[in-house]
């Protein structure tokens, strides 16, 4: 009953690493275990850590090519529209819509809209701002962006279990391992 209610209130369990290559192999394992719910907290990127951990690529190129699109579109659209339908000026004879005078601003609003859609789409995607986490309340989580390294499996893995995640990550080597609460 005891360990029920704990499940109830945790919301993972955080291991402590005194080194990245530390940190690397619990992720290895732990993604070999077969834990997929996790999460590392580093004061600087380790090269692998995302492979090791089996995160999937982004779909921000995704989000900026659409902005990109949206953008060229609107100034095309818009200066099109102006040029043939609301003000046509016949000027030294040219055709109403002629595109070469429309390339630079259709590059501008490209790469703006471009740059707008990678700012909110990183934002979206990383779930920002994020005032509260729970980790924050983790006794010594404040050394994640100084000298330590941390790995946190959440609660809502399918194979979390309160004891046999804390024993798993006490083998692989943790200098400590906490109940992360809600």
């Amino acid at each position: 009953m005891r360990v029920e209610e704990e499940r109830g209130r945790a919301w993972g369990i955080l291991a402590e690493f005194e080194t990245p290559d530390e940190l690397l192999h619990a992720a290895r394992h732990a993604r070999a275990e077969g834990y997929r719910r996790m999460d590392a907290y580093t004061p600087f990127p380790i090269h692998g850590l995302s492979d090791a951990m089996g995160f999937r690529p982004t779909r921000l190129p995704l989000v900026v090519l659409a902005g990109a699109v949206i953008g060229c579109a609107a100034a095309l659209g818009t200066m099109w529209y102006s040029a043939t339908i609301h003000y046509p000026l016949n000027v030294a004879g040219k055709p109403y819509a002629s595109w070469p005078m429309f390339i630079p601003i259709t590059f501008e609003l490209t790469v703006l809209f471009a740059a707008v859609f990678a700012v909110f789409g990183m934002l979206g995607m990383n779930g920002l701002p994020m005032p509260y986490h729970p980790v924050f309340n983790a006794p010594r989580f404040a050394f994640a962006s100084r000298d330590r390294f941390f790995l946190c499996i959440e609660s809502r893995d399918p194979l979390f279990d309160l004891e046999k995640t804390r024993g798993f990550l006490s083998r692989l080597g943790s200098r400590e391992v906490v109940v992360v609460e809600e």
